[in-house]
């Protein structure tokens, strides 16, 4: 079996300094007392930066202070190397830098309705499924708690500076979350509490993927939060799945979807369910039937995703009256069923496409 890093808590080497969203409220009041400043500062602080307040924005602090709090809770995690953009400036995909050079992307969606920001929790990824251009690249590091928050924070700046903000956080950018278990709890707690404490954007606007691990999706249910949980299920049959998810190896599907369905129980949150559509690989009418029989009668939608280009893939998405059917099948059999948008595929900012590459 091949040998995959599925602990919860990799070790701490390589990761960068101590920054505010790292800490809990009462962590942030602690370390502002350690300075010999007063606990109230640490809400003021906090305050400033979930609203994407850069420093010299922060006027209620005096200046030296303020240079003080900055320079040791806020020090700089991500720097932007890149932005490319596409659908008229809508979809934008961020390359950023971390201290360590560690390379990483997000990707920010506007839509009509809502803005969404498609969130990396590891550099590269250990999960090695071959259809998607992380998982080859491998995983480099976990991100922090504040470098996964941090991409949050910079979407809301650029939607303040419009006249907007973020109204919801997937984590679905490079990396598997739950691979990052405590780094990544940790941020949503960041992202969901109210301010001062946090950004402010509600549990159920947050959608956080797994391509199956099964301790952490337990674990997870026992947080007491109301995030969405989606798992990338990308075949409904374990031989086929042990190669496309080779974590399924040690967790198939049936012990998957156990834990998943768990969840749901336990939340009332609806499972997503993420299909990734290839073209004579996982797309045959048998195998939307199989699926549709694992998923009836449970709290479920499936996401189906034409599969996005990656370099050197031999595979392709399936044909539309291919995928149409898939999705006929589905709904007749009473599962709800939809084909995701693909947005960002231009710009290699959509699903499986990134690969935090500089040049």
């Amino acid at each position: 079996m091949t040998s995959l890093p599925l602990v919860f808590d990799a070790p701490k080497r390589g990761l960068p300094p101590r920054h505010l969203a790292d800490l809990d409220v009462a962590g942030r009041r602690e370390a502002v007392a350690a300075m010999g400043e007063k606990p109230f500062r640490a809400e003021q602080l906090s305050r400033h930066y979930f609203a994407g307040h850069l420093p010299e924005q922060m006027t209620d602090l005096p200046v030296a202070l303020r240079e003080r709090l900055s320079a040791d809770l806020l020090p700089t995690l991500l720097t932007p190397v890149r932005e490319i953009s596409c659908d008229e400036g809508e979809t934008v995909k961020t390359l950023w830098k971390g201290q360590d050079g560690t390379l990483v992307e997000s990707v920010l969606m506007r839509y009509a309705d809502r803005t969404t920001i498609c969130v990396s929790s590891q550099a590269g990824c250990g999960m090695a499924c071959p259809f998607c251009a992380t998982g080859q690249a491998g995983l480099t590091r976990n991100l922090s708690a504040g470098e996964i928050v941090d991409q949050v924070v910079a979407a809301q700046r650029a939607e303040a500076a419009r006249g907007g903000r973020v109204s919801n956080v997937v984590f679905m950018g490079m990396g598997e979350p739950l691979a990052n278990y405590n780094r990544v709890i940790g941020a949503v707690r960041r992202i969901t509490e109210a301010a001062p404490h946090g950004v402010g954007i509600g549990q159920r606007s947050v959608v956080v993927s797994t391509v199956g691990l099964v301790p952490a999706i337990r674990k997870l249910t026992e947080e007491g939060l109301q995030v969405t949980l989606a798992l990338s299920l990308h075949a409904p049959d374990d031989e086929l799945r042990n190669t496309l998810v080779p974590v399924n190896t040690r967790w198939p599907i049936r012990e998957v979807l156990e834990a998943a369905f768990g969840y749901t129980s336990r939340t009332g949150r609806r499972l997503s369910i993420e299909y990734a559509m290839i073209r004579d690989v996982n797309d045959q009418p048998w195998r939307a039937d199989l699926l549709a029989k694992r998923l009836a009668g449970k709290l479920v939608h499936v996401n189906l995703i034409p599969l996005n280009p990656t370099p050197g893939s031999e595979w392709d998405a399936s044909p539309k009256p291919v995928e149409q059917e898939f999705v006929r099948r589905l709904r007749a059999a009473g599962v709800n069923a939809t084909v995701r948008d693909t947005r960002g595929r231009e710009i290699a900012g959509a699903c499986g496409q990134l690969s935090a590459a500089e040049a």
